[in-house]
């Protein structure tokens, strides 16, 4: 009789407390819950340890894919389900990864289907669905150094897609949301240019012209209606800021101001 392997769900957290409850009960089922808290300061290491969760803590910020490193070096089973406490397993979900576990070890990975939240509305287009991830994985990988973007290395392993999907509240408060877009593509920028990457005016506007095309034609976001629209405006915004944050630290470099 083959013996069910364990599982490990991994999260890292900041000023969580609001989305973690819902988060942690949909995963309450599996064999052991850990939380890399960065410095929370309304609660969230302890709603988490009331929840069952092992707490771990990191005052360094050294980007995404090493902050999941560290958390998953806390975990003690051989299977990862690495999610954000803005996302909960769905029951169907929840089937697919037991029955995962119910079979015996190997190098397979498995990619899961995102349900984005945009403005009251779960996304069905628009590049928002499936949006699948790689998340339910043994623990001999792990997630790449990138500060935003970040990846599973997964080098040549079979990637299974299950079935149910993931739900993320993405877009719950459209203000919050922007900040963290801001947010997001300074680190990229940043980023590209620590990695010598250029970028011209021509650049800035071609993908952003391209972002908004892409979302609302090439990925039918015009079926998402109102919120379709708004997205695509919102990715050519992001696309914007990011090569634009990219060009000004360039030409600061060359004005020797960095």
């Amino acid at each position: 009789m083959n013996t069910r392997q364990q599982l490990s769900v991994v999260l890292i957290a900041k000023d969580a407390a609001e989305l973690l409850p819902e988060c942690l009960t949909s995963v309450s089922w599996a064999d052991e819950i850990i939380l890399l808290d960065s410095g929370s300061r309304d609660g969230t290491a302890e709603i988490a340890e009331r929840h069952g969760a092992r707490v771990f803590h990191s005052t360094e910020w050294h980007g995404y894919g090493k902050q999941r490193q560290l958390a998953q070096s806390y975990a003690s089973h051989a299977m990862i389900l690495m999610i954000d406490t803005d996302e909960r397993v769905t029951p169907e979900l929840r089937r697919s990864i037991e029955l995962v576990l119910e079979q015996p070890a190997s190098e397979t990975v498995y990619s899961i289907a995102r349900r984005n939240l945009f403005l009251g509305r779960f996304m069905r287009h628009s590049g928002w669905y499936p949006d699948r991830v790689t998340r339910l994985y043994p623990r001999s990988y792990r997630y790449n150094d990138n500060q935003v973007h970040e990846s599973l290395e997964t080098e040549q392993a079979k990637v299974r897609p299950l079935q149910g999907d993931l739900l993320h509240l993405t877009c719950r408060d459209f203000s919050d949301f922007q900040w963290k877009q801001f947010a997001y593509a300074e680190a990229w920028a940043k980023q590209r240019h620590q990695q010598g990457k250029r970028c011209g005016i021509a650049a800035i506007f071609g993908h952003t012209a391209g972002a908004f095309l892409k979302t609302l034609v090439l990925r039918a976001g015009f079926l998402d209606g109102k919120q379709g629209w708004l997205l695509a405006v919102v990715n050519a915004q992001y696309t914007f800021n990011k090569y634009t944050a990219l060009w000004a630290l360039n030409h600061a470099s060359r004005n020797g101001r960095l």
